[in-house]
C-alpha cells in the first residue's frame, strides 16, 4: 500500500511540477477517488489538528513565578499542618532533624558504626594535622590558624551537613585562592594583623554567600564553573602551589608575592643563585620521597591504606625529632618555631567591616564561597554514588555556609571539603559524620598538648607534605576524556589551566567562566538544524546525517531546529539557512530531472523549541513569505504550548493556511492527500 502511495504521489508531483495550486489539485484528484476511508482518515487528521489550535490559555511568566513561590509555601505549609498534628516531643524532634541532620542518624547510631568512625577519625586526624599547619602557610596565615580550622568547622558540618564520608578542613585551593587574592590588599609579612584581619572577613562573606545560596535555592550558580573549569584551575593551581613551596624546600627568605609562574621560577633562579640551605633541600626532599613511596605502597595495596594516612604525621616527626637532636636549626634549617595552642580565640572583634577594601573583600569571599562549594558538592556526591545515598545540595551549602560563619568567630579561615582526606576517611570504612567530630576532638587535643613539640618542625616538611597533596589535583586522564568528548570543554580546561598559571587566579576563573558562556552563546546564534526522513520500514522520522539510510520524501524537505528557544540571536541565521537549502535542493532537482519545480512543502518541526519571541515570529514569517513567492508551502508541526499560543496571536497560524499538525507523518498525509 505504501509502495503504491509513493509512486502514486511521485507521479502526481512530476505531473504538477509548476503549478502552485499543486496541494488542492492532488487533493481534489483523492477527492475524486471516493475513497470513504481516506475520508475518515482526513477528517480524523482534522481533529487532532484542532486540538493543537484550540488550547487552554497558557501561564504567563508572572502566574509561574507566582504558582513556583506558592508550591514551595504550600509544601512548608502541609510540613508544618503535619508538625501541628504531631505531640510536642515528636514535632521538637522533626525540627531538629530537619535542620540538623544528626538528630536523624544519630538515632539509629550502634557502637560497632563508632568503632569504624573512630579508627577512620583517628587516621584522618594524623593526615590533617600537618596538612593543616602546611595549608595555613600556603594562606599566609600563622600555622595554629590551619588547625583551628580543622577543629570548629568540622564540627559545625557534622551536625549539619548530610554526607557521610566528607572531610571538612582547609584545602590547597582555597588557600591559595586567599593568599593571591587578599596579598594585594594587604601585605601579610608587614602586617599581619591586617592581614589576618581580611582573611577572617573573607571568610565572613564566603560563608554567608554560601548559605544564601543553600536558604534561596541558587545552587546553580555553582554550575557556572563547569566540570572542565574546575580541572583546568586545580591542574594550573596545583602547578602553581608546587612552584611556592620551593621556598620552603629551598630554605629561601626573600620570595616573590606573585603566583604566575614566569614570576616564582625568576624569583626561585634569583635565590638559588644568592643563598640557598642545601640541608633544607636534602631534608624535604628526603621526607617528601618518603611520603610518596608509602603513597605507592597503599595504591598497590588497599590493606595498607592506612599508611599513606600516617606518612606525614611520621614525617612531621621524624623531622622535629631530627631537628631538635642535631639542632640543625643553628645551621641554616627554618623551623615553625611558636604555635599557638589552646582552644580557638573568639575572633568576631577582628571581622572589619570598615575597611576600604570591604568592596573587593565581598568579592573575594563570592570567588571562595563559589570554589569551595563546587570542590564540596563535587566532593560529596562522588562518595554518596558509591554508598548508594543522595546528597542533599541545597542542605549542603546551607551546611558549608554556616560553619565557615561560625568559623570566621573562632579564627578559623574558609573550609571546604577535600578530596584527599575524603579518600582516606571513606578508606578507614568511616560509617557517619562521627568521624569529622573525632577528628575534631584529636586536633583540639594536639592543640592543648602538642604544639610545643611542633617548634622544631621544619618548614621543609611543611612543603614536602603540601607538594605530596598535589598530584591529586591533576588528573590529566580526565582532561583527556574531555578532549575526547567535548573540544569547547576542553577549551574551557585549557583557557583556566594558562589562565592560572600565567596570569593569575582570578583571571583563571575569569577566563574559564567567558570560555563557558561564549560557548552557551555561540551555541544560541548558530544552532544546528537537521533535514529529516523517514527511517525505512518504519513511521518514525530522523537526522538524515545521522542515519544515512532515511528516505527522502519526494516534493518535500523537512527541518528540525536543534534550538529550545527561537529569538533575536538566532532567528534569521535559520532562515536564512533554510531558504539556502531549499534552493540548493532545487537546483539539484533540476540538474537530476530538468524540471523547473520539484519541492512543494517545507514541513519545520518545532518539537525541540520550548519557546519563540517577536524576531523568532518575524523570521518565520519572512520564511514563509519567501517560500510562496518560490511556490513552496510552510507546515508547522508540534509546536509547543507557548509556542503556538504566540504564533496564534501574531496570527502567524491564519497566515500559513492552518497547517500545524502534531506529527509530521500526520502533515504529510494532511498536504498530499496520501499515506506516506
Amino acid at each position: 500500500m505504501k509502495e503504491r502511495d509513493s509512486e502514486s504521489f511521485e507521479a502526481l508531483s512530476q505531473v504538477l511540477p509548476n503549478t502552485s495550486n499543486a496541494t488542492h489539485m492532488i487533493q481534489m484528484a483523492m477527492a475524486n477517488s471516493g475513497s470513504s476511508a481516506a475520508a475518515q482518515a482526513g477528517q480524523d487528521q482534522l481533529d487532532r489538528s484542532k486540538w493543537l489550535l484550540d488550547y487552554p490559555e497558557p501561564p504567563s511568566p508572572w502566574h509561574e513565578l507566582k504558582s513556583q513561590v506558592a508550591d514551595s509555601f504550600r509544601t512548608r505549609a502541609k510540613r508544618f499542618k503535619s508538625l501541628r498534628k504531631q505531640p510536642l516531643p515528636q514535632r521538637i524532634l522533626s525540627i531538629l532533624q530537619a535542620v540538623f541532620p544528626i538528630f536523624g542518624w544519630g538515632r539509629n547510631y550502634k557502637l560497632t558504626m563508632f568503632k569504624n568512625d573512630l579508627m577512620a577519625g583517628l587516621t584522618l586526624a594524623s593526615l590533617c594535622i600537618p596538612q593543616s599547619i602546611g595549608y595555613a602557610t600556603l594562606a599566609k596565615l600563622d600555622p595554629q590558624y590551619g588547625l583551628y580550622t580543622s577543629v570548629v568547622p568540622p564540627l559545625i558540618y557534622a551536625l549539619m551537613g548530610t554526607s557521610r564520608e566528607i572531610a571538612i578542613g582547609p584545602v590547597a585551593v582555597v588557600s591559595l585562592l586567599i593568599s593571591s587574592m587578599l596579598q594585594k590588599l594587604i601585605d601579610p609579612e608587614t602586617d599581619p594583623l591586617g592581614y589576618k584581619k581580611l582573611v577572617l572577613t573573607t571568610t565572613f562573606f564566603a560563608g554567608i554567600f554560601q548559605a544564601s545560596f543553600g536558604l534561596f535555592r541558587l545552587g546553580f550558580l555553582v554550575d557556572f564553573l563547569s566540570h572542565a573549569a574546575i580541572v583546568g584551575f586545580m591542574g594550573g593551581a596545583a602547578i602553581v602551589i608546587g612552584l611556592q613551596q620551593l621556598k620552603g624546600l629551598l630554605g629561601i627568605t626573600n620570595f616573590t608575592t606573585n603566583t604566575d609562574i614566569v614570576s616564582v621560577l625568576r624569583a626561585v633562579w634569583r635565590s638559588c643563585q644568592q643563598q640557598w640551605s642545601p640541608h633544607t633541600f636534602i631534608l624535604g626532599c628526603s621526607f617528601l620521597s618518603f611520603i610518596l613511596i608509602t603513597r605507592f605502597i597503599g595504591k598497590k595495596n588497599k590493606k595498607l591504606f592506612w599508611l599513606p594516612a600516617i606518612a606525614p604525621l611520621i614525617a612531621v616527626v621524624v623531622s622535629t625529632l631530627m631537628v631538635f637532636l642535631t639542632k640543625a636549626d643553628e645551621h641554616g634549617v627554618k623551623t615553625v618555631r611558636h604555635i599557638k595552642g589552646g582552644l580557638n580565640p573568639i575572633s568576631i572583634h577582628d571581622l572589619d567591616f570598615n575597611t576600604p577594601h570591604l568592596g573587593q573583600i565581598a568579592k573575594i569571599g563570592l570567588i571562595v564561597a563559589l570554589v569551595a562549594l563546587t570542590e564540596a558538592i563535587a566532593v560529596g556526591r562522588s562518595f554518596a554514588g558509591i554508598k548508594g545515598y543522595r546528597l542533599d545540595g541545597n542542605k549542603e551549602m546551607v551546611a558549608i555556609g554556616f560553619m565557615n560563619v561560625l568559623g570566621s568567630f573562632t579564627s578559623c579561615y574558609a573550609a571546604t571539603g577535600s578530596f584527599s582526606r575524603t579518600a582516606v576517611n571513606f578508606a578507614a570504612g568511616c560509617e557517619t559524620a562521627m568521624s569529622n567530630i573525632v577528628m575534631a576532638v584529636t586536633v583540639f587535643v594536639a592543640l592543648e598538648c602538642l604544639t610545643r613539640f611542633l617548634y622544631y618542625t621544619p618548614i621543609a616538611i611543611l612543603a614536602s607534605i603540601i607538594l605530596s597533596a598535589l598530584p591529586g589535583l591533576i588528573d590529566i586522564n580526565e582532561a583527556i576524556h574531555i578532549w575526547k568528548i567535548d573540544k569547547f570543554d576542553f577549551l574551557a580546561l585549557i583557557g583556566a589551566f594558562f589562565g592560572v598559571l600565567f596570569g593569575s587566579v582570578e583571571i583563571g576563573l575569569l577566563v574559564a567562566v567567558v570560555i563557558s558562556f561564549a560557548k552557551i552563546i555561540l551555541i544560541s546564534i548558530r544552532p544546528g538544524i537537521e533535514t529529516l526522513g523517514r527511517m525505512p520500514g518504519t513511521d518514525s522520522f530522523a537526522d538524515t546525517d545521522q542515519y544515512p539510510m532515511t528516505v527522502k520524501i519526494p516534493g518535500v524537505l523537512i527541518f528540525r531546529v536543534k534550538s529550545a528557544l527561537l529569538c533575536f540571536a538566532n532567528a534569521s541565521s535559520i532562515e536564512e539557512r533554510i531558504m539556502r537549502w531549499v534552493n540548493e535542493e532545487e537546483e539539484e532537482e533540476n540538474t537530476k530531472s530538468n524540471a523547473s519545480r520539484k519541492i512543494l512543502f517545507v514541513i519545520l518541526d518545532m518539537s525541540n523549541l520550548i519557546n519563540v519571541d517577536t524576531s523568532g515570529i518575524a523570521a518565520l514569517v519572512e520564511l514563509h513569505n519567501n517560500l510562496i513567492k518560490t511556490g513552496v508551502e510552510l507546515v508547522i508541526v508540534n509546536p509547543k504550548w507557548q509556542v503556538i499560543h504566540k504564533l496564534t496571536q501574531a496570527k502567524f497560524v491564519n497566515k500559513i493556511g492552518g497547517k500545524v499538525y502534531l506529527t509530521i507523518g500526520e502533515a504529510l498525509d494532511a498536504c498530499f492527500g496520501l499515506k506516506v
